[in-house]
């Protein structure tokens, strides 16, 4: 056996396809991962909320506002920064809605999906540096599994390697015999190329800054959006040198990825942030800094809540006072 084949049989096979039907529903491992991820990050975000002082079920009120937000957004960075792939001649751009088939910026996906978040935590009174701190690690973890979907899709990966991780990718054709990476079918599995899975780098990244953030939370009681920044900022470091290492078409100025520029800046923002934070003092008391009512959802000073509940339930009592058989004079 020559060396070629020797390191062939040591890389890692790809996946002969990423869709699968039943009947006529295509049933696409990169949404099922998305979907994964986004439960993973509500159940995790869930009960570290409970344990900082939160209420059970308010993560998943507030995903109700942020996942659409966040979906939106992500597919809005990634149309805009690889808009060639939709628009200009010989491009179709309602391919551009197609989010089915891959495509989501994560930074996209956090700002709006962060001005998702915003609203939910104002409509129920939360702060939200308090939700984020609660939510990082979920959020990681479900960027991490996220990362499994671009591993079926044959995506989001870098230049030939002859290491023994090395990713094999396949020539995928449909039915009609057309090339196809997304929707097409892998009928040969000698690999064209054997590359770089970039996509699993970031996996694997994503998984220890998971662990990182939440020994941090732990070890100094981190709070007031710190566990958030120190995320943001971890993601970044690992997406920086990520971006560098993959070949997939991009948008480029001054010839690097336009991602490598935006790894950059988010990354220092953050850093920024978790230094200024420091000075707002230790992990915030959730149930002591909410900052309306419940069940109106309109803005109040602190502690005007809990007078507002204490009127309330004055007022329950004083009417089932009145409604006692006691206070009933008869006719």
């Amino acid at each position: 056996m020559n060396g070629l084949n020797a390191a062939v049989l040591a890389t890692i096979p790809s996946p002969d396809r990423g869709v699968w039907y039943l009947g006529p529903l295509p049933i696409r491992a990169y949404a099922l991962c998305i979907i994964a991820g986004i439960i993973v990050a509500i159940w995790w975000g869930e009960r570290r909320w409970v344990e900082r002082g939160g209420i059970k079920g308010e993560v998943t009120d507030i995903a109700v506002w942020a996942v659409p937000f966040g979906l939106v957004g992500g597919r809005l960075y990634h149309v805009i920064t690889d808009n060639q792939k939709y628009f200009g001649p010989g491009k179709d751009p309602l391919a551009a809605l197609e989010i089915w088939n891959g495509g989501l910026g994560i930074w996209g996906a956090i700002a709006l999906g962060a001005v998702g978040a915003w609203i939910g935590c104002r409509r129920k009174g939360i702060p939200l540096p308090a939700m984020a701190d609660a939510l990082a690690p979920g959020i990681v973890v479900a960027q991490a599994i996220g990362r499994l979907g671009n591993y079926f899709n044959q995506e989001l990966y870098g230049g030939d390697t002859t290491l023994p991780w090395g990713l094999e990718i396949y020539r995928r054709v449909t039915p009609e015999g057309r090339e196809d990476a997304l929707a097409g079918v892998a009928i040969d599995h000698t690999p064209i190329q054997v590359v770089h899975p970039t996509f699993l780098y970031e996996l694997l990244w994503n998984l220890g800054v998971a662990l990182l953030i939440v020994w941090a939370d732990r070890k100094l009681r981190l709070g007031h959006g710190r566990v958030f920044a120190l995320y943001v900022a971890g993601y970044t470091a690992g997406r920086f040198w990520i971006e560098l290492m993959r070949t997939d078409e991009a948008t480029l100025i001054f010839g690097q990825r336009v991602n490598v520029f935006v790894s950059a800046l988010v990354f220092f923002g953050a850093i920024a942030y978790f230094v200024i934070a420091r000075s707002r003092g230790g992990r915030e008391d959730v149930a002591a800094v909410r900052t309306a009512h419940p069940t109106d959802g309109e803005p109040v000073e602190p502690g005007e809540s809990t007078s507002r509940e204490a009127e309330a339930v004055e007022e329950d009592a004083e009417k089932d006072k009145k409604n006692s058989p006691e206070s009933v004079k008869p006719e």
